[in-house]
């Protein structure tokens, strides 16, 4: 059986359930009982929930599921007067982190995520141009095209306005209403951002993809101010388009015998 045969069983067959630890279990306890009751940021967790006794642990199992929930972000602990454990908000950025250390040592390829970007980020770029954006969310949108309006002058220089280019996307994925399509958008952000052929790709000089981005980007801006939504989902899926083949073009390049790295 081949790598790809291989690889593909992997996936088609389930694994058999991992037995869960007593901290887990633990854990998923108070975070239930955390949602169920509607306990928001803020709120004290109920000391009695806390008691290792009605949990029916021991007192280091209680200490070991404490430390998950705080680690995944979903509690905070302080000390002192007024202290004890609170619910806190789990940060957009910790939970990132977390899903790209998912797929730290095998990254998904760039077709992979492109797959999903023409298919996505056309909706957003709809939903901008649907829900009228605020005045505030547009500036931040010009000001990252703003950052590559001008010729760069260094190759450092050239590298952060493809880095901007790829925050104009991110800043249209915070301006959205949709919460969770902002999140995908990002996260897909964030995958291309830290994949290693993509730095250096984003490295290579190219004046023509930069007027090409802002020509893109200036279009759909002044659709999604029109409210246009239509116009703005065809921009967009065109540009996806065009982006994902000059990053598969560039990737199949440097993967050519006697290549430059």
């Amino acid at each position: 059986m081949g790598e790809n045969a291989e690889r593909a069983a992997a996936l088609t067959v389930p694994s058999l359930p991992r037995r869960r630890k007593r901290p887990d279990i633990a854990a998923d306890t108070i975070r239930d009982r955390i949602m169920e009751t509607g306990l928001v940021p803020g709120d004290r967790v109920p000391s009695e929930w806390l008691d290792s006794e009605t949990l029916k642990v021991s007192r280091g199992t209680l200490r070991e599921a404490l430390k998950l929930l705080e680690f995944q972000g979903l509690i905070a602990s302080k000390t002192g007067p007024g202290g004890g454990i609170f619910v806190n908000a789990i940060a957009p950025d910790n939970a990132l982190r977390m899903l790209d250390n998912l797929f730290l040592f095998e990254p998904p390829s760039i077709a992979d995520i492109y797959a999903i970007r023409k298919l996505i980020e056309p909706e957003l770029a709809a939903s901008a141009a649907r829900e009228m954006l605020t005045n505030e969310a547009f500036e931040a949108l010009q000001s990252t095209i703003r950052l590559y309006e001008a010729e760069p002058k260094t190759a450092e220089e050239e590298y952060r306005q493809r880095l901007a280019e790829l925050d104009f996307h991110a800043e249209l994925a915070r301006a959205t209403p949709n919460r969770l399509l902002g999140f995908i958008v990002v996260f897909l952000l964030s995958l291309l951002r830290d994949m290693t052929v993509c730095r250096e790709i984003y490295r290579e000089s190219n004046p023509e993809l930069r007027e090409t981005g802002l020509h893109y980007q200036v279009r759909l801006l002044r659709s999604i101010k029109a409210g246009n939504v239509e116009q703005a989902r065809a921009i967009m899926h065109d540009h996806m388009i065009e982006a994902e083949k000059y990053m598969l073009e560039r990737a199949a390049l440097r993967e050519r015998p006697g290549a430059s790295r």
